[in-house]
């Protein structure tokens, strides 16, 4: 589905003389990308291998449910099932779904969780990337039976079913949705100062090292790798950025993003180069930063205003970018 992309993850510690408090560094790789996590423990006794099993433990859950690349995970298992019948799922599975339709409603469906088979056709797809344009007539058989108004969720029962042959593919969230999990394993254990990030998606907690915001940069996005446009501080939330300018393709002198418009089941077109969303959770943070950049700049930022949504534009003009935020991100600019 939807990649992330365009977050650089960084401390960025202010300059100064203090002696910066004991961290502990975890990394590995899950859900096709990698994971960041730093503890700032201080005087406090860690156990780091014991942390990274309990880690790995929970992503090794979290995949088996949600992957698309695990043929016998609990998502897997539904798409194969023939269209009106019941599959009852885990409480963690029918969660996302929840908050994926949530979104989706809020968003007037430019986030939907079946438009992982438009995305297969324009070769963006988990089985590598090809330079493909699909003719109209097998968008449009594909539009016909995707959409998320054909999921159907039984709250009582914890049971999902679909109205026609569609798939799911919830990698435009579920990794939001692991760092929100790490995030309260490391809380369970007793740690309120942390950092972890799952493929640039991010939740921050507390204080970093140096016993002050955490800071992270918002890439310059014109494919430069590593070069930051704005770095903001923030602590107790989570943030997002979605972005299309690393993964496209040029075919016959017209370029195509990775991005996919659930709606007219073809790239978007417009001129947002990408999108960073500020939430309390960063499955939501990740569903909404993927659902603005389909929307484009105007859309989406007429809904985070009339949402109270923190979101941080950057819109390419003849000149270069031009920034766009909502009154909800102002804040985190001082």
């Amino acid at each position: 589905m939807l990649s992330v992309f365009v977050l650089i993850v960084s401390t960025l510690l202010s300059a100064c003389s203090e002696q910066p408090l004991a961290a502990l560094k975890l990394s590995g790789k899950t859900m096709g990308t990698t994971y960041h996590i730093t503890v700032v423990h201080g005087e406090q006794a860690i156990d780091g291998p014991a942390i990274q099993a309990l880690v790995d433990k929970r992503l090794q859950q979290i995949n088996q449910q949600m992957s698309t690349y695990i043929a016998d995970s609990e998502l897997m298992q539904f798409n194969r099932l023939p269209a009106g019948q019941w599959q009852q799922v885990s409480p963690e599975l029918f969660h996302v779904l929840l908050q994926s339709m949530e979104i989706s409603w809020l968003t007037g469906g430019a986030f939907d969780v079946t438009v992982g088979p438009l995305v297969n056709a324009w070769g963006f797809g988990n089985s590598g990337h090809e330079d493909r344009v699909p003719s109209q007539s097998q968008i449009d058989s594909l539009l016909a039976d995707a959409g998320f108004q054909n999921i159907e969720l039984n709250i009582g029962s914890i049971e999902i079913s679909k109205k026609t042959d569609l798939q799911i593919d919830l990698s435009a969230i579920a990794k939001g949705y692991g760092v929100d999990q790490l995030a309260d394993l490391l809380l369970e254990q007793g740690y309120s100062h942390f950092m972890v990030e799952v493929g640039g998606e991010l939740r921050l907690n507390g204080l970093n090292p140096k016993g002050q915001p955490w800071r992270i940069a918002i890439e310059q996005p014109d494919g430069s790798y590593g070069q930051a446009y704005k770095a903001i501080a923030i602590s107790d939330k989570a943030v997002a950025t979605s972005g299309d300018y690393r993964n496209y393709f040029e075919k016959d002198g017209q370029r195509y993003s990775h991005t996919i418009s659930p709606i007219t089941g073809k790239p978007i077109a417009h001129n947002l180069a990408s999108v960073t969303v500020i939430a309390d959770e960063a499955a939501q943070a990740d569903g909404l930063a993927t659902a603005i950049n389909v929307m484009g700049p105007e859309a989406g930022l007429a809904l985070a205003q009339q949402q109270g949504l923190a979101i941080y534009l950057l819109v390419k003009t003849d000149k270069g970018f031009e920034a766009k935020y909502s009154d909800a991100f102002r804040p985190y600019l001082q």
